[in-house]
This record gives structure tokens, sequence and C-alpha cells, in this order.
């Protein structure tokens, strides 16, 4: 398991740090004993500092997986939230979806990262298995670096699986 950094003051997702919230987050998902997973971690203007998936996850995880991260960024709240607010408000979701010219992912998996004094500076990506175990990985990854989630836990297991 990826050692925590103790940053409190971090302003920028660095490759080191993305790279621990991955393996971290992949370590998660062994744990978990789920499908294979993939994940990205976005920095605070969205680009892509690094991308990992394990053996046999599907072609288009990592859409997924930036889709995910991507709208939780551009929205400002994971993108559990923006599919709770999706069941409100369609067609501003829909709306959004749209702008983004279909980047955002209604679908839970999209973390926020936070630093110590909670400013978003990224976000990661989950995809592979069930929304929740997918989620529940990303939260665990950010957690381990030392750095705080929105949302700030994950929901508790057991995680189903999804429909094969």
């Amino acid at each position: 398991m990826a050692t925590p950094v103790q940053l409190p003051m971090l302003e920028v997702i660095t490759l080191e740090v993305a790279k621990k919230i991955i393996d971290a987050a992949i370590a998660k998902a062994h744990e978990l004993k789920i499908r294979p997973m993939s994940f990205i971690v976005l920095d605070g203007g969205g680009q892509v500092v690094c991308y990992n998936r394990e053996d046999f996850s599907g072609i288009l995880r990592f859409e997924i997986a930036y889709g995910k991260a991507y709208g939780a960024l551009g929205m400002n709240r994971s993108s559990r939230a923006i599919h709770m607010m999706q069941a409100r408000a369609p067609d501003f979701i829909a709306s959004v979806m749209t702008a983004s010219q279909g980047k955002l992912i209604s679908s839970p998996g999209g973390v926020l990262i936070r630093n110590a004094s909670k400013r978003i500076i990224g976000a990661v990506g989950s995809t592979g298995d069930g929304v929740d175990a997918d989620e529940a990985c990303a939260i665990h990854g950010i957690h381990a670096v030392g750095l705080l989630s929105d949302p700030a836990e994950a929901v508790p297991g057991p995680y189903q699986p999804p429909m094969n």
C-alpha cells in the first residue's frame, strides 16, 4: 500500500502523487476482489496526469474514467452528486452534457481531490465494476496519500457486482 504523503498545502497533483493514488486504488480493487479496474487522475484544469488500467479492462474504460473525473471537475461535485442531480433536473444535466461535448458521465466513480484547505486540486475517475465499488477504490486511493475526497467516505460494502 502507498505510503501517505503529508502535503497539507498541496496545490497541484504531481505525477508522483497521481501514481500513488492509482496504485492504492488498484490495491483496494484487489482487496475487494472485483472486476478489472481502470483509473485516471486529472489535475484541477482537467488535464490527464496519470492513467492506468488492469489487464482485461474494457476498451472504453479510459473514456468512462475520464468522463466521470471531468464531469466532477466541471461541476465542482462528485459524479455521484451529479447522478443524483440528474434525477431532479434531467434537462439541466442533458444541457451540461451537450455543453461538455459529451465528456461528462453522470455515474458514480468521479471523485474530487481536495487539499487540506479543502480546495479542489483534481479528480479521480474509476470504472470497471459496480459504481459503488468504483467509487470506494477512488476514495481509498485519495486518502492513501493524505488528501481529502469528495465524497468524503465510500458507500459501505459489500458491493454488488454489476449486471453481466
